[in-house]
């Protein structure tokens, strides 16, 4: 994860939930996570799981599964942005 936290995520979760999230609420989960877990299923579901309580977004089944197949599908996103990136756009 870059050392700053992209302003447009904070802003954008900001936006769809009426809730701001710090930067050092994300690098806090981020900190956790490691390059396995983004190969993990159960890993990957926990930590979307986590974003969404973090986020205060609702998050179905459908879209957590479209988001595993995504990363599955991209070798495993590089970084946590990109799953907030993508938790934003449903």
């Amino acid at each position: 994860m870059s050392k700053n936290v992209s302003k447009d995520i904070l802003n954008k979760v900001k936006q769809k939930t009426g809730k701001s999230i710090t930067e050092n609420q994300i690098k806090k989960l981020a900190s956790n996570v490691k390059p396995s877990t983004m190969q993990s299923e159960s890993q990957l579901r926990e930590l979307i799981k986590q974003v969404s309580n973090m986020a205060k977004i609702p998050v179905s089944e459908a879209t957590v599964n479209d988001i595993i197949k995504s990363v599955k599908n991209s070798g495993g996103l590089s970084n946590m942005e990109s799953v907030m990136k993508m938790l934003m756009k449903k």
